[in-house]
This record gives structure tokens, sequence and C-alpha cells, in this order.
């Protein structure tokens, strides 16, 4: 694959994700993703890496993440996860509102504050199967509890 050890100019970034030149400087002059390398004449040149993080942050932005809330996710993220040098191109990020979710070996987290979003599907069976041992009844013959409201007391009486 020619594009993953390719360098690729401001000129080409600008094209290629659709953004301005000026978001591009801003965001590599305050650390969101800065260029790879850089020309003995001062010129950025982009790795395929930096293209999947800004396009990571883009995406973000798009849909309402401020630019702080993700400086904030990368650098809780590279607590969190100490081997993880570059969040934005090596992990799955996902927007929910103003949250952002980072998935990694089958789990979901608060990329700001660690806390976990997902559970294992198979733990929680395991779960349901020692409950349904300890309770051998099957669940369609249990009663069902009913609960009345006080508006549907008043319509039954």
């Amino acid at each position: 694959m020619r594009a993953a050890s390719e360098r690729f100019r401001t000129r080409d970034v600008i094209q290629i994700l659709g953004i301005s030149r000026r978001q591009l400087q801003y965001w590599a002059k305050t650390g969101l993703v800065a260029p790879t390398e850089q020309t003995p004449g001062g010129h950025g040149r982009y790795s395929f890496e930096d293209l999947v993080a800004l396009k990571t942050a883009k995406r973000l932005i798009d849909v309402g993440v401020s630019v702080q809330r993700i400086r904030r996710s990368i650098a809780a993220l590279q607590r969190i996860l100490p081997t993880v040098r570059r969040p934005l191109a090596e992990l799955i990020l996902v927007a929910t509102g103003d949250v952002v979710l980072a998935f990694r070996d089958g789990a979901a987290f608060d990329a700001v504050s660690g806390q976990e979003w997902v559970f294992e599907v198979a733990q929680l069976q395991r779960e349901v199967e020692a409950w349904q041992r300890s309770n051998p009844e099957p669940p369609a013959l249990r009663r069902p509890r009913v609960v009345r409201t006080a508006r549907a007391r008043q319509r039954t009486a």
C-alpha cells in the first residue's frame, strides 16, 4: 500500500480531507495533530497515520465535539492507555452527544473519565444462567406483579 509510507504536503491534506489550510495550521500549532515530519525549509509532511488522526478529529468536530473536549480526550487516553501514542489514529472513537467513547479490546469507555460504557454480553449471559440455577421456576410461569397507579385505581373504582 503506497499511501501508508507516503508523506503528504499541506496542500494534499487539504484536498484529501476537505479542510481549510488555516484549520490544518491551527491544529498543528496547538498540537491537536501535528505533521510527522518537517522539511529543512519548515514545511510539514503528513504521514498516512496523521491523515487518519486528522480525519478522526474532523469527524468528531463535525458531529459537535469541541476541540477542547478532543484535546482532553487525547490527554486522558494517553494516561489511561500508556501504550497508545496517538489515540486519534490508533483507537476507534465514537461521539455520542459531547461524550467521546473509545473502543479497545472489546470494551468501550469514556475517553475522558475512563468509565466503561459497554458490558460484556457473555458475562451477562453467565450471570443470567447463574440466577436461573438459583431460581428454578421458569420465567414464563412466574406471576407478574401488578402495580396500580393512583390514576388506574380511580378508573377502576
